[in-house]
């Protein structure tokens, strides 16, 4: 496979380095994975996964695709910060095409989490107001029940408990997609969102990117 994709142009790159700079605020350690099989780039982040294949934590990830200006066959995971030193070094270079050069490969345990790619069921729609609001409520949750002396598992596993409750049973959605949909950037104002299910997934799908989620299994008011 490749170690390089082609962008059509500086903007491509520009929406590229926002995107990622959104996802590093989650995850400063992240990694990113790009896939493409054709002129479709898909770059998947995690900023918030359990760490474990076997864990019963949430698994959020966040979703961007970007048409690319020349076919490829890629399937890599590297480090986000790497990807953005890179971009730095390439922006305002070109007024045309763009290629960018990939740091070496890195290992992520939640690339081996698939979502489905098909089968996908519309249930409804939320509002922006709405998802924006849950994710403030969630980072207020997260803040009150984590004094700055709580660390490690610990902290891991409340933020988990936050994070991984469903906000309704209709949807299904854990309260951390909203928090990664309003971190990454996806929300437009008054935005009605498309909310999706497949298998033990669900997705949130916006004008600028999807988010996907395992289903959310506990809920608060059970």
């Amino acid at each position: 496979m490749e170690k390089h994709f082609v962008l059509p142009d500086q903007q491509s790159l520009l929406d590229m380095q926002s995107f990622l700079t959104r996802a590093k605020r989650l995850d400063s350690e992240g990694m990113v994975r790009f896939r493409a099989f054709g002129s479709i780039l898909a770059s998947y982040v995690a900023p918030i996964f359990s760490g474990s294949l076997m864990d019963a934590g949430p698994t959020v990830l966040g979703l961007r695709t970007t048409e690319l200006y020349q076919e490829v066959e890629l399937d890599v995971v590297v480090s986000i910060s790497a990807v953005l030193d890179r971009i730095a070094k390439l922006s305002g270079r070109t007024d045309g095409p763009v290629k960018l050069e990939l740091p070496l490969p890195q290992r992520a345990v939640w690339a081996g989490i698939s979502p489905p790619r098909q089968g996908w069921v519309q249930t409804g729609t939320l509002n922006e107001t709405k998802i924006t609001n849950i994710a403030r409520e969630g980072i207020a949750e997260v803040a009150a029940a984590l004094p700055e002396s709580v660390g490690g598992p610990i902290a891991a596993r409340i933020r988990g408990e936050i994070w991984g409750r469903g906000i309704d049973l209709e949807s299904k959605l854990p309260t951390g997609a909203a928090f990664v949909a309003a971190g990454l950037g996806f929300l437009t104002e008054n935005e009605e969102v498309g909310v999706f299910q497949t298998d033990g997934w669900v997705r949130l799908s916006s004008m600028h990117g999807h988010v996907l989620a395992k289903a959310a299994i506990k809920f608060a008011s059970l």
